[in-house]
C-alpha cells in the first residue's frame, strides 16, 4: 500500500518516487500575512510557539495556502532548553537571549535531565494534531537543535557574529564544553524520540552555525554529537529518516554525510551537483534553492527549480531551499514555487 504512505516519507526512507516531494525550512511565518495577523494577536514568540492552539494553527498555514508535501512543526530550537533549566526569550528583530549565560562548571554541573513529556507537552500535542489533520497528504516533520548550535546560543547568550566566547571555551577549557555538548546530545536524541513518538515521521537537525567550524573542529566539537544523537534515535527507530542541514556547510559536506543522518540538506552555496559527488551513495539530499530567487520573477524561480532537480538525479531528492524562506519574501512567490514544484517532472 505504498500509496497509502505520504509521498516525502516514501522518498525520505529512499524508496523510487514520482518527483521530487517540496516543502521549504521556515515555511510557517514572517512571510505570510495571516501569520503576521496573528502575531499582531500574539505577540511574544514563547506564546506563538509554546501555546499548543497557536502553534498548531500557524503549522496548518502553509498547508492550508499551499498545500506542500511537508508540514513542520511552528517550534523553535531552543524550546527545550528551559526543560534542562535553561531559560531564553526570543526578542523580535534581535532574537534569543539566554541570561546568564552558561559558562562555568558549575551551570553545566546543574543542568538537569530532560524530560518532554512533563517540559514540552505541547509539543507531543501539536504533532499528534498535525497528524490527524494531514493523514497521508503530507509529511509530518519535526526539528530539533544540534548540540553545538545550542550549546554556542546557551555560552554566548545571544546570536552573534564571531562566536568568540564559544570558540575561547573550546580552545580554553575543552573538557567543560564536551561535558556540555554531551548532555546536550543525549537530551536531544530523547527530544527526537519523544517527537517521533508523538506523530513526527521525519525529524530535522539544524546545526545551523556548525558551519562557522574549522573541519577540524567540526570533527572535534559538532560531528561526535550529531553522530552521537543518530545512533541513540536510530537504535530506537531505525527506519524513522534524520535529515542534517547546516548553514555555510559547503566545506563540511563529506563530513556531514559520515553522520549517520539518511538526508544532507545543502545550504545554496554549493552546486546541487557538486554536493551530490561528494556526499556518500545512497544518501538522500535536500535543498537547494536560493531562497533569494523567490523575489525574482516567476521564470527565474521555475529555471532555478528545473535546474536543481535536473542536478540532484540519480539521488533520493527533496527539494527545498538552501536556507529558511526570507521575511519579506512575497507569497505569491511562495505559491509559484510550490506549484512549479509539484509540476517538476513536467518540465525537466
Amino acid at each position: 500500500m505504498a500509496e497509502a504512505t505520504p509521498l516525502l516519507l516514501r522518498a525520505a526512507q529512499g524508496e523510487q518516487v514520482e518527483r521530487p516531494p517540496v516543502w521549504m525550512m521556515r515555511q510557517a511565518g514572517r512571510y505570510m500575512k495571516v501569520y503576521r495577523d496573528l502575531r499582531d494577536r500574539y505577540p511574544g514568540f514563547r506564546e506563538r510557539s509554546e501555546n499548543a492552539d497557536l502553534s498548531y494553527e500557524i503549522s496548518m498555514q502553509p498547508f492550508h495556502a499551499f498545500h506542500p508535501d511537508g508540514v513542520i512543526l511552528f517550534s523553535d530550537i531552543l524550546t527545550p532548553l528551559p526543560g534542562i533549566g535553561v531559560d531564553f526569550d526570543i526578542i523580535e528583530s534581535k532574537g534569543p537571549i539566554i541570561e546568564p549565560a552558561i559558562r562555568t562548571a558549575s551551570q553545566i554541573n546543574s543542568l538537569q535531565t530532560l524530560c518532554p513529556q512533563a517540559t514540552v507537552p505541547y509539543i507531543g500535542e501539536v504533532l499528534g494534531r498535525l497528524r490527524k489533520s494531514v493523514g497521508n497528504q503530507a509529511t509530518v516533520l519535526g526539528f530539533v537543535g544540534a548540540p553545538w548550535t545550542l550549546a554556542a546560543y546557551m555560552v554566548e547568550g545571544k546570536s552573534s557574529k564571531s562566536y568568540a566566547i564559544i570558540k575561547g571555551m573550546a580552545f580554553k577549557e575543552p573538557e567543560l564544553l564536551h561535558q556540555l555538548l554531551e548532555h546536550l546530545a543525549d537530551s536531544i536524541a530523547t527530544y527526537i524520540e519523544y517527537q517521533i513518538e508523538s506523530g513526527a515521521q521525519v525529524v530535522q537537525l539544524f546545526d545551523s552555525w556548525a558551519g562557522q567550524l574549522s573541519p577540524m573542529d567540526y570533527d572535534m566539537f559538532a560531528a561526535p554529537y550529531q553522530k552521537r544523537i543518530v545512533n541513540k534515535v536510530k537504535a530506537k527507530y531505525p527506519n524513522v529518516p534524520l535529515i542534517l542541514y547546516i548553514s555555510g556547510s559547503a566545506g563540511l559536506l563529506e563530513r556531514m554525510s559520515n553522520t549517520g543522518v539518511d538526508i544532507v540538506s545543502l545550504d545554496w552555496t554549493v552546486d546541487m551537483a557538486e554536493g551530490c559527488q561528494r556526499l556518500n551513495k545512497g544518501l538522500g539530499v535536500q535543498g537547494n534553492v536560493d531562497p533569494g530567487i523567490l523575489f525574482g520573477s516567476a521564470e527565474m524561480i521555475e529555471a532555478r527549480i528545473v535546474d536543481t532537480v535536473k542536478k540532484a538525479k540519480g539521488r533520493s531528492h527533496i527539494l527545498n531551499l538552501g536556507h529558511g524562506i526570507l521575511p519579506g519574501t512575497p507569497e505569491d512567490s511562495a505559491r509559484i514555487f510550490f506549484e512549479i514544484g509539484k509540476n517538476v517532472n513536467v518540465l525537466v
